[in-house]
């Protein structure tokens, strides 16, 4: 709210569009759940204050993505206010089911299916390895057609299995295949960048990438220390969310088909995001090994 706030009044102020503003605010709100929790599982600071209280915010971006599509067609004037706000209510509600639903399934079905595949796979590991990623895949692909989000789904399908006692088991079969979806998901923003825009605007695009990293740093770092963390918790958290997230690239392409925003805007932003999600985590790592 406070990124979207602040990008509108800022947009106002420079004689543009408030409605570009607001978009580009709820964009730059967004993080990277994925590489976020890359990171610092392999840090081992998951468990850690910093890491509890990232993941935190990470879950509560994710369970937002379905009412910030709601919220699409009123900024862009194709739907009107009553219209959004019965939208984003339809998503609160769709949410709300859906997470009660695998709360349900996590003490019941998921048990039970796991220690299924573990005894029909006792002369071999590839079994359970690929019933465990069918089975995160399965909850990513329910939650991405109920509207919410892919990482939302994957997320929620790995807190299931972390809650039945072969969860460690289950993070030793999968680990020789995570490397190999890091780099998929790698692959994948390199070919959204579009080379000849990013050739021609290298000095805008790198002068928006630190300036993205450095407020987002510092915007979340003294939201943090509002709740009473210390500075170097507030700090941590503020650098582990100081990327723009994967999801940016959905949210573009559907502003983009609406209108919402102009051909430059949409590659700037584009290249934006992908940059600020390989060059992020440099501060944070410079920050740790300056400790």
């Amino acid at each position: 709210m406070l990124f979207m706030f602040l990008c509108g009044i800022l947009a106002t102020l420079c004689g543009g569009k408030t409605k570009e503003g607001v978009f580009v605010g709820v964009l730059l709100s967004m993080s990277s759940t994925a590489v976020v929790l890359k990171f610092l599982m392999e840090r081992n600071s998951i468990n850690a204050l910093h890491g509890q209280v990232t993941v935190g915010i990470l879950i509560l971006q994710d369970c937002a993505v379905g009412l910030l599509f709601a919220l699409l067609p009123i900024l862009s004037g194709t739907s009107g206010l009553l219209h959004g706000v019965a939208s984003m209510m339809k998503s609160l509600v769709v949410l709300i089911t859906f997470l009660t639903i695998l709360s349900i399934l996590s003490r019941t079905g998921v048990p039970w299916f796991l220690k299924l595949m573990i005894s029909l796979s006792s002369q071999t590991n590839e079994l359970y390895q690929l019933a465990a990623v069918a089975f995160c895949l399965l909850f990513a692909w329910c939650s991405d057609k109920l509207g919410l989000s892919l990482e939302l789904g994957s997320f929620a399908a790995g807190v299931m299995i972390s809650t039945t006692d072969l969860a460690q088991h289950t993070l030793e079969q999968i680990e020789p295949i995570r490397n190999f979806f890091a780099a998929l998901f790698l692959a994948s923003i390199g070919m959204l960048i579009n080379v000849h825009f990013l050739w021609n605007h290298v000095d805008i695009l790198l002068a928006a990438v630190i300036l993205v990293i450095t407020v987002k740093t510092f915007i979340v770092a003294i939201v943090v220390k509002g709740f009473g963390y210390s500075n170097k918790t507030s700090l941590l958290v503020g650098m582990s969310l100081a990327q723009i997230g994967e999801f940016a690239f959905v949210l573009l392409s559907r502003a983009s088909s609406i209108h919402l925003i102009e051909g430059k805007l949409y590659l700037l932003l584009l290249g934006t995001t992908a940059l600020s999600l390989v060059f992020a985590s440099i501060p944070f790592k410079l920050f740790i090994l300056s400790r």
